[in-house]
């Protein structure tokens, strides 16, 4: 079975913007880089609402996939790529 982790299972040492992206994924966003993680948006899968936070840079996408809290997704275009909270297998 597959389970998501929560926000309470993320490390404490997160930046506030590293754990507002972490809440957008959680919460019903998608998070989109360019092919270099740089400009990242955040698109609503349900009102087709985008965000591009201010404070998040190609470090904070980076970031957050070096310790494992984001994972590319599949995607259809090859100059944008989507990302997602990791999955973790039930123990």
């Amino acid at each position: 079975m597959v389970k998501k982790k929560s926000l309470s299972a993320v490390p404490p040492d997160l930046s506030e913007t590293e754990q507002e992206l972490l809440s957008h994924l959680e919460n019903g966003y998608k998070l989109e880089t360019d092919s270099l993680h740089g400009d990242p948006l955040l698109h609503r899968l349900k009102s087709k609402e985008v965000i591009r936070p201010l404070s998040a840079t190609r470090s904070t996408v980076k970031a957050l996939e070096d310790r494992g809290l984001i994972e590319p997704a599949k995607g259809g275009d090859s100059l944008r790529m989507a990302w997602r909270v990791t999955r973790t297998k039930k123990v």
